[in-house]
C-alpha cells in the first residue's frame, strides 16, 4: 500500500480519556474496556464523543505500552475515577491515513518515518491513532485508521 504523507495545522482538541499502560498483546481488549467506560460516563453527564476514538502512545514499549485512550469531545468535562478531562495539544503534524487490519499498521509508520526523514521533520511527544471506522461492523481490509505525529514546527 501507498501511503501520502502531509503536514497538518492539528488544533487543540478537548478530550475525555482513560491513562493506562498495557502489552500490545491485550490492546484490543483493553481498548474496548476504556472506550466502553469513557462512554458510559459521557452518557451519564449528557455528552457524546465529538469525533472519533483514538489512542496516544507515549512510548513504543510493547510489552508495557504507555496509552491515552479516548474519545475528542465538545467541550471540557469533569472527571471521575479514572475517566479524565484532557486536550490534545495544537500542533504542526505530520498525517496518513492507513487503510486495512489493524495488524498491517507498522507500514503506515515506516513510510511516515521515512518520509519525515526526507522532509527533514522531527516527531516530538505523543504519537496519536484515531480509529475512524467500528471494527466490529467492518471487513478487517477497510478499517481505516488516521495516524497523527505532532512534529517541530
Amino acid at each position: 500500500m501507498s501511503y501520502e504523507c502531509k503536514i497538518i495545522d492539528q488544533p487543540a482538541q478537548p478530550i475525555a480519556s482513560i491513562r493506562t499502560h498495557a502489552a500490545v498483546q491485550n490492546l484490543s481488549q483493553v481498548l474496548g474496556q476504556c472506550y466502553g467506560t469513557i462512554a458510559q460516563y459521557l452518557g451519564q453527564i449528557g455528552q457524546f464523543p465529538a469525533g472519533a476514538p483514538f489512542v496516544a502512545y507515549y512510548n513504543m514499549d510493547m510489552q508495557n505500552l504507555d496509552l491515552e485512550i479516548g474519545f475528542p469531545v465538545s467541550g471540557k468535562i469533569p472527571g471521575k475515577d479514572a475517566v479524565q478531562p484532557g486536550e490534545i495539544p495544537a500542533s504542526k503534524a505530520v498525517t496518513c491515513m492507513h487503510i486495512g487490519p489493524y495488524d498491517k499498521i507498522a507500514a503506515a509508520y515506516e513510510a511516515m518515518d521515512q518520509w519525515m526523514k526526507a522532509n527533514h521533520v522531527e516527531p516530538t511527544g505523543a504519537c496519536y491513532e484515531f480509529y475512524l471506522n467500528d471494527p466490529q461492523q467492518t471487513p478487517p481490509d477497510a478499517l481505516q485508521t488516521r495516524i497523527v505525529f505532532p512534529v517541530k514546527s
